[in-house]
């Protein structure tokens, strides 16, 4: 059942997040600290230093794992609804250079997705890269689509995702972020990703 495989996902997932976590705090417990004469130079204090220093880590871990998770949900999805899926799959970058090679998460028939959790980039050379990589998916036969879940809040993370979205439609694909990206996996699988992971998430909490 696709629903237990989500939630053994989730778990799997919770569980290398509280593991990855744990070890840092135990590296941070020896760590040098006296970059906090800086923390303390702009009143803010040891204690509190602390705190931001350790969340940062946390952070950066669960970013990181919700973003692998969800993508990884996704495509689940897929590969339920569609036996051929392929995932991962691997074609040439034409243009030479590097990469040498791109990769499509999920190629659907004629449909090469790209899923993300939700991408906050703000790196102007991440714009570059992806045109090549759109590019090159479209040369190769395939339209790209892109599905992120949500929306970066940062005004120019917004515009560089506006400049991809332009991107994807001038090369004849799709640009779903949000309601509308939870929606076409519904659509497309027959799977409501959104409400299994909403029942998930209660489970959880109940627990």
């Amino acid at each position: 059942m696709l629903k237990e495989q989500i939630r053994t996902l989730a778990k799997h997932y919770a569980d290398e997040l509280n593991l990855r976590i744990v070890e840092r705090i135990q590296e941070m417990a020896s760590d040098d600290k006296s970059h906090y004469l800086v923390y303390r130079l702009l009143n803010v204090s040891s204690t509190e230093g602390d705190a931001i220093d350790l969340y940062q880590n946390k952070g950066r871990f669960l970013y990181k794992y919700a973003g692998s998770f969800l993508e990884e949900a996704a495509l689940l999805c897929f590969k339920h609804k569609f036996d051929s899926a392929e995932c991962k799959k691997k074609i040439e970058n034409p243009y030479g250079g590097r990469p040498r090679t791109f990769e499509i998460d999920c190629l659907v028939n004629s449909c090469a997705y790209e899923v993300k959790w939700r991408d906050a980039t703000t790196d102007g050379d991440h714009i570059t890269k992806e045109h090549s990589r759109v590019k090159a998916i479209h040369e190769a036969g395939y339209k790209p689509i892109r599905l992120m879940f949500y929306s970066p809040n940062r005004k120019q993370a917004i515009r560089i995702q506006e400049t991809l979205k332009t991107i994807y439609h001038g090369l004849g694909g799709s640009y779903l972020v949000g309601a509308a990206a939870w929606e076409h996996i519904h659509e497309v699988t027959g799977v409501d990703l959104f409400n299994i992971l909403n029942g998930v998430a209660d489970e959880n909490a109940q627990q």
